[in-house]
């Protein structure tokens, strides 16, 4: 996501149960989360933050089915028309030698390009330094941030407020 350049209001948890009740508080007083970042999926969160599902999987049908007919039309252009020899008595065309490779194919077609679409899409791989809101986030610290950009001093100690009141171990507004 985009948060080069941003003001952040955060507050760290140490539970995620916690974390839980004040993205719940945050949504009953109808405050704007920026994001909520974890060391590991917490089961219930995309809910709260009516996040919708990932149509990953999508494009890994697509990337496979790519796989699929870049093997079955390669092994038979090559088996049937510009090499033809015959293996054991076999035909030209035996579709069913053609599974194996065909399988491998698939995973391989839909892993590299699942792969590439998710790196593309979060603005991540090699050479990019995304800026890190706090080093114990992706240790065992859960966080919430409000995107305190134009935010007012008023509207910042209405965080940090919020912060305290929801058990926030560590708070800091920080410019990424």
């Amino acid at each position: 996501m985009g948060y080069r350049n941003k003001k952040i209001v955060y507050g760290l948890y140490d539970d995620e149960e916690i974390l839980m009740d004040a993205v719940r508080q945050a949504n009953r007083s109808e405050m704007s989360i920026l994001d909520v970042f974890s060391p590991f999926p917490v089961h219930g969160i995309d809910d709260l933050l009516d996040l919708s599902e990932s149509r990953l999987h999508i494009g890994g049908f697509i990337y496979g089915m790519i796989g699929t007919l870049t093997a079955v039309l390669g092994m038979s252009w090559i088996h049937a028309m510009d090499w033809p020899n015959i293996f054991g008595g076999k035909p030209y065309w035996a579709i069913a030698s053609f599974i194996p490779i065909t399988f491998e194919l698939t995973v391989l077609f839909a892993a590299i390009g699942m792969t590439v679409t998710f790196y593309i899409i979060n603005g991540q791989g090699p050479g990019i330094k995304n800026p890190i809101v706090h080093p114990r986030i992706s240790d065992d610290k859960f966080c919430i941030a409000f995107d305190a950009d134009e935010a007012s001093e008023e509207e910042i100690s209405k965080y940090r407020s919020f912060f305290d009141q929801t058990g926030a171990s560590f708070i800091e507004t920080k410019k990424l």
